[in-house]
C-alpha cells in the first residue's frame, strides 16, 4: 500500500514491521553547516576589524564583536530548533508519539483501539489524537493544507491495524 507521509520500518530487530510518520521542520541548513558559516563570518569580521584597528579606529572592533555576539545568539536559537520533530510509530495496536521541541522531548503511547483522529479547530488546524482521556496534538510541521491528508492517512492506517477507529463526523476535509 502506498503511503504519502508514512514509511514502513523494521522493529524488534527486523522481526516486525511498523508504520512511522516523521514530521519535521523544513530547514535548509544543518546546525553543522550553520556553525561553519558563522565561523567564516567571524574570521572575515576579525580581519576587517584588525584592518580598522591598524588604521587607528579601534572602536570598530567593539562594534564587530557586539554584532557577532548577537548573530551568534540568533543562530544558536535557530540551531536548537532545527531538529524539532514529531515521530508517530504505529506498531500493532499501539501508537507511540514522540514530540521534540528544542531540548524538550514528550512521549505518549495511545492504544489504537480507542484512538480518535480529529481536527482541533477548522480546516488546516492541528490534528488531535485522543484516547481514554489522553490527547496529543500533532501536525505542527505540516503545511495547513496537508494536515487533512495526513489525518486521513493515519485513519486508514488505524483501520488497517484492525482498530475500530470511530468516524464521528468530525473528519478533516
Amino acid at each position: 500500500m502506498a503511503w504519502r507521509f508514512a514509511r514502513e520500518v523494521q522493529i524488534d530487530g527486523g522481526a516486525r514491521t511498523a508504520l512511522q510518520w516523521v514530521l519535521r521542520r523544513n530547514c535548509s541548513i544543518t546546525p553543522r553547516q550553520l556553525g561553519a558559516v558563522y565561523l567564516s563570518l567571524c574570521v572575515v569580521a576579525a580581519l576587517i576589524s584588525a584592518g580598522f584597528w591598524w588604521q587607528g579606529a579601534p572602536v570598530v572592533v567593539v562594534f564587530a564583536a557586539v554584532e557577532l555576539l548577537l548573530v551568534g545568539i540568533a543562530l544558536i536559537v535557530y540551531a536548537r530548533h532545527a531538529g524539532d520533530r514529531e515521530v508517530l510509530t504505529l506498531a500493532g495496536h499501539s501508537l507511540a508519539i514522540e514530540q521534540c521541541h528544542g531540548s524538550r522531548v514528550a512521549r505518549a503511547d495511545l492504544q489504537a483501539e480507542w484512538l480518535k483522529v480529529e481536527p482541533v479547530g477548522g480546516q488546516g488546524s492541528l490534528v488531535e489524537l485522543s484516547a481514554r482521556g489522553q490527547s496529543v496534538r500533532v501536525g505542527r510541521f505540516l503545511r495547513p493544507e496537508a494536515r487533512a491528508a495526513f489525518a486521513q492517512e493515519l485513519r486508514r492506517a488505524l483501520r488497517r491495524a484492525g482498530s475500530p477507529e470511530q468516524a464521528t463526523g468530525t473528519e478533516l476535509k
